[in-house]
């Protein structure tokens, strides 16, 4: 279910009888959820939901006001925090993630080892009173991206292992994690881990129906690919039940990925990303394009490259050009030339 799908819901009935049932089947256990993704889509059910929460939980929702308006301060989370610690109405869960917030200010502020003692004491309370829960997952996630920020790529990759696929973690969250890992293990050459990691990301990204995460995970398992594939190699399917932890002495699986699997992935990520060829910032088609080239396999974007009149990313209509010599192209990429000079 698409979270968004409960805002919307809302607004065709206004029962909040309905939308908690959904709010629950996504496992949140609170209103504060539904009202932040309220508040981003400017919708009134925020307002009705404050009724219905705590002090502490308006207090953490009064922050993302703030956060939105770029005005939140420190200040601001130690009076929110002082909230959540009330013995009367105390929120284990919520000062988790209220020191999340605070590393996040903190960084910005280039206080790193303050935020670095924020984001380890919030990974680590939310991991003992919500383990794999919406925030905890957040946190797992903030913790890791301040370890690449600060250039601490294997400390991040830590943070990522820890995400474990068996523990309840958001399929989104399993997608970004995997992904991320796929860079980190690229960059170090661990090619095999690489691919096993994209290729886990892509499919939890479909899961969790993140259409433009899964194409991207996928593109990458793909870049990663190409130089290994073999017809006799074993289906992804195959590798990822037989994987195993590897000790640091052992010498790392050969890479060799079955061209069933690569197609799958590059037909399945292209059919999604051409469903709209529009837009002036097309950098997912330009990618597909040229993984297809590469691959042999141009008869994917068959039926793209014969829509011309709906393209208006000019470099992706070069690219066309580059590879077609058509002059449908050549039509396409003088007109939105001419446009862009009218601006």
């Amino acid at each position: 279910m698409n979270p968004e799908s409960i805002i919307e819901s809302w607004h065709n009935n206004e029962d909040l009888s309905l939308i908690q049932k959904m709010r629950d089947d996504l496992g949140w256990t609170s209103w504060l959820a539904v009202a932040e993704i309220a508040l981003l889509y400017g919708s009134p059910l925020v307002d009705v939901l404050r009724d219905e929460m705590s002090a502490a939980e308006n207090a953490v929702l009064d922050l993302v006001v703030m956060r939105i308006a770029g005005e939140v301060s420190i200040s601001d989370v130690e009076k929110a925090l002082a909230v959540v610690r009330d013995p009367e109405q105390r929120d284990l869960l919520l000062e988790g993630r209220l020191r999340m917030e605070a590393g996040l200010i903190r960084f910005e502020s280039e206080d790193f080892e303050q935020a670095r003692e924020d984001f380890s004491w919030a990974e680590t309370r939310l991991k003992s009173v919500a383990k794999a829960s919406r925030e905890h997952d957040i946190a797992l996630i903030n913790k890791a991206a301040f370890h690449l920020a600060l250039d601490e790529p294997l400390m991040a990759l830590q943070v990522y292992g820890d995400i474990s696929r068996k523990d309840g973690h958001a399929d989104e969250t399993i997608a970004i994690s995997r992904m991320n890992a796929a860079r980190i293990l690229l960059a170090f050459d661990r090619i095999y881990e690489a691919l096993r990691n994209s290729f886990i990301a892509h499919i939890h990204a479909i899961i969790a129906e993140n259409i433009a995460l899964a194409i991207e995970s996928g593109a990458i398992f793909i870049e990663i690919a190409l130089p290994h594939i073999e017809q006799d190699a074993a289906r992804m399917k195959e590798q990822l039940a037989n994987a195993k932890p590897r000790d640091a002495e052992e010498e790392e699986i050969k890479p060799a990925i079955h061209p069933e699997d690569m197609e799958g992935v590059l037909s399945w990520c292209v059919e999604k990303a051409t469903i709209d060829i529009g837009g002036n910032q097309r950098g997912d088609l330009k990618a597909l394009l040229i993984l297809c080239e590469r691959a042999k396999r141009l008869d994917f974007f068959n039926h793209t490259l014969q829509r011309s009149g709906e393209v208006e990313d000019v470099e992706f209509a070069n690219l066309c050009y580059a590879l077609t010599e058509s002059e449908e192209w050549s039509t396409r990429i003088s007109e939105l030339a001419a446009l862009e000079a009218n601006f």
